[in-house]
């Protein structure tokens, strides 16, 4: 099965369930609000899946793009599509295994942009965002979407971290989280 992505180009996925890929209508969405923040950037793609965010992420010119996905199936399809869109100049690296287990491998490093995707029923939200931020992998100006369904969602609460907007397309939401500049005093005197 295939499915195709920013220019037209064709990205291989697995057939059946295994994976749900994020819907033609979400991927322009995410790239259309963003606009303008991926070229140069340092994307990370939780619970890849398909790896379609990622390889749009490399077709629109991020510097750097690391995947995280459980299914090693997923892993083969994955890296074969981001081999053949990566160009000379841009980096990927793919890990597989356990999301929360892997963040902890990215210690360190930062990323601009982060898409986090995870089976909606999965229980994966709170922890990985909490994950995310005592790893410290979202650079200060950076952002992070999460997909979720609309209807079962309750955003987790993230220490220094606000939700900067949300939007709703059908049966999938994207809420996005980003860090609260320090750098910003709130006078509230009278």
């Amino acid at each position: 099965m295939s499915l195709r992505i920013y220019g037209n180009r064709p990205i291989k996925t697995l057939p059946g369930k295994e994976t749900r890929p994020t819907s033609a209508r979400v991927r322009e969405a995410i790239f259309n609000i963003w606009q303008g923040e991926i070229a140069g950037c340092r994307w990370l793609d939780l619970c890849a899946g398909s790896g379609s965010m990622g390889a749009e992420a490399l077709c629109r010119g991020a510097s750097l793009v690391v995947g995280i996905e459980q299914s090693s199936r997923a892993c083969g399809i994955i890296q074969q599509n981001w081999q053949q869109l990566a160009d000379g100049e841009q980096k990927w690296q793919l890990l597989r295994g356990d999301v929360i287990q892997q963040l902890k491998t990215l210690s360190g490093k930062q990323f601009d942009r982060i898409y986090f995707d995870p089976p909606y029923a999965s229980g994966l939200y709170q922890p990985v965002l909490e994950a995310i931020a005592l790893h410290n992998l979202l650079d200060p100006k950076g952002e992070i979407a999460v997909e979720h369904n609309p209807q079962s969602w309750t955003p987790p609460l993230i220490p220094n971290w606000e939700i900067c907007r949300a939007k709703v397309y059908g049966n999938t939401a994207l809420t996005f989280y980003r860090v609260i500049d320090s750098n910003v005093i709130n006078d509230i005197s009278p």
